[in-house]
C-alpha cells in the first residue's frame, strides 16, 4: 500500500476516480429511468458511458479534495475506535476504514451533487436543499457502500500494486 506522499496520492486519485465512475454512471442510469424499466439497472445501454465519464472528470476531483479534507480522516478516527490493528486481523481493520469513509463521503458527495444538480443547474429551490440531498443520500448510500467495498476498493488496490510495485523487490527476484 502507498508508503510516500507521491504514492499516497496516486491511491487517492485512483480511489477517487473510480468511485466517482461508478457512481455517475448509476445516478445517470437512474435519472435515464432505467431503473424504472421491467428489467431495472440489467437493461441499461451504453448511452450511459459517455456522459459518466464526463461528470467523472470533475466529481472525481471533488471527491479527491472532500476526501483528503475530511473524509479520510474521519474513516480512519472511526475504525480506530472499533478495531485495534495490533489485535484484529488487519483486514477487518482496513473495511472498518472503508466502511467509515464511505459513512462521511456519501452524505458530503450527495450534498454537493444536490446542489450542483438540483439547485444550480435544475433551477430548484433552495428550500428544497434538505429534502432532496435526504432523498439523494438515501439512493446514493446503498451503491456506494457496496460499489465501494467490492469494485471500487479492491480495483483501486490492485491497479495501484500494479502500477506502483516495489523496485527493491523487484531487484532481489531478479
Amino acid at each position: 500500500m502507498p508508503k510516500t506522499k507521491i504514492q499516497k496520492i496516486i491511491f487517492g486519485l485512483l480511489m477517487s476516480y473510480s468511485m466517482a465512475f461508478g457512481m455517475e454512471i448509476y445516478n445517470i442510469a437512474v435519472k435515464m429511468g432505467f431503473s424504472q424499466q421491467a428489467g431495472g439497472l440489467s437493461s441499461m445501454t451504453n448511452d450511459v458511458f459517455l456522459p459518466a465519464l464526463v461528470e467523472m472528470s470533475y466529481m472525481g476531483a471533488i471527491v479527491f479534495l472532500c476526501s483528503n479534507l475530511w473524509g479520510n480522516r474521519i474513516g480512519a478516527s472511526f475504525a480506530q475506535k472499533h478495531c485495534n490493528i495490533t489485535k484484529d486481523n488487519p483486514y477487518f481493520c482496513m473495511l472498518l476504514r472503508q466502511a467509515g469513509t464511505v459513512a462521511v463521503m456519501c452524505p458530503t458527495m450527495s450534498l454537493v451533487a444536490t446542489i450542483l444538480f438540483n439547485i444550480v443547474l435544475n433551477g430548484d429551490s433552495i428550500w428544497q436543499l434538505p429534502a432532496i440531498w435526504v432523498g439523494t443520500v438515501l439512493k446514493n448510500f446503498p451503491m456506494a457502500f457496496f460499489w465501494n467495498f467490492f469494485a471500487a476498493a479492491p480495483f483501486t488496490r490492485w491497479f495501484f500494486g500494479f502500477i506502483c510495485q516495489d523496485k527493491a523487490t523487484e531487484s532481489i527476484e531478479d
